[in-house]
């Protein structure tokens, strides 16, 4: 009996034990919680960009096919790739003795009409003439604008048919690009908007604006509506940017702004006024602060700057489970009465 006594007894010195442990516990981990003497927190710079992402490849400011405009032999070729021309400089000449020919013996017949014909007769030989000079033009390949010979594909001897493609003249004197715009975003749109280029081709980012747009949307194969903006690269750009070279891009609506975030926790409170103490100095600096979101706090004016560490006001891991729920659950009026009267707000339209 005695035994069964003695073996009751350390049984239940036993579990005694374990309870009070578990309790030392659990105590240490309260308090534990609530020092936050040693808990600091880092503010940070963010940045606001209110922007339009658009993508595309850019093109060159003119591009003309080169072609012929009637069948014939090449007999010269006046260029090469890369030369520089200038509008109206002759690129090929196609073989022209039978137009030549024909408009010669023209000219003789409407000297004898002056002699001796009449001037009906004498004015439709002068329109017949015009016809016969356009067919000289035709036998001709001549530069529209001032631009460089990007590719040319034809020698002397070779045979055109009327419309054969041989090469290409570029003005690149500036570039653009044709990108949609979301209709939701058309009404953002301001003629001149500055316009940041990205080139997978480029290192850095290249500057370029808006020219503009037109007054009639258009649906694309998605289903979406747009309206295709023009954007402008001028001179000088990167020599690595080619025409036809892709792209990503923001067309900026508003200059950047940058502003100070950090935990909330960071923030105490004195009457109505919200401080914070920085970590080496131990100074306490007030601060006029609005939510960011559930966690982080803007700080909108103060002594502070990017960098400064602070000292934790709150214990995160309490707050959190007081009152993260319910920061979820209000609404902006809501969440300054939460916040400790910090201001109402949030990040500003399109931020984080």
């Amino acid at each position: 009996m005695k035994r069964k006594q003695k073996i009751k007894i350390a049984v239940i010195s036993i579990i005694a034990l374990i309870v009070l442990f578990v309790l030392l516990h659990v105590a240490r981990n309260f308090f534990a919680e609530d020092d936050i003497s040693n808990v600091t927190y880092k503010i940070r710079q963010e940045k606001y960009e209110n922007v339009i992402d658009v993508a595309g490849v850019v093109s060159a400011a003119q591009e003309q096919t080169l072609q012929a405009l009637s069948d014939g032999t090449v007999v010269a070729v006046y260029v090469k790739q890369g030369d520089h021309v200038k509008k109206g400089d002759m690129i090929i000449q196609l073989d022209d003795t039978t137009q030549q020919y024909n408009l010669a013996k023209h000219d003789y017949e409407m000297e004898t009409t002056r002699i001796s014909g009449s001037k009906k007769e004498l004015a439709l030989m002068e329109t017949e003439r015009l016809s016969l000079v356009q067919k000289i033009t035709e036998r001709k390949v001549t530069a529209t604008f001032d631009g460089i010979i990007a590719e040319i594909d034809v020698a002397v001897g070779d045979s055109l048919e009327a419309k054969d493609s041989v090469g290409t003249l570029v003005d690149v004197s500036y570039l653009l690009a044709e990108v949609e715009v979301a209709e939701t975003d058309v009404a953002k749109l301001v003629k001149d908007q500055e316009v940041e280029f990205t080139f997978p081709a480029y290192s850095e980012t290249v500057k370029g604006y808006v020219t503009g747009w037109p007054a009639i949307g258009e649906v694309t194969s998605r289903g979406a509506t747009v309206v295709n903006a023009i954007l402008r690269i001028d001179s000088p750009y990167p020599e690595e940017i080619l025409p036809n070279f892709s792209f990503s891009g923001k067309i900026k609506i508003s200059p950047d702004e940058n502003f100070l975030i950090v935990e909330k926790y960071a923030i105490g409170r004195d009457g109505k006024n919200a401080y914070v103490v920085k970590k080496d100095s131990e100074e306490k600096i007030e601060v006029m602060v609005r939510p960011y979101d559930t966690d982080y706090v803007k700080i909108e004016s103060g002594d502070v700057k990017a960098g400064d560490v602070l000292k934790a006001q709150t214990s995160a891991a309490k707050s959190g489970q007081q009152r993260g729920v319910k920061i979820n659950k209000k609404n902006s009026k809501d969440s300054k009465n939460d916040m400790g009267g910090m201001g109402a707000g949030g990040p500003p339209p399109g931020g984080f």
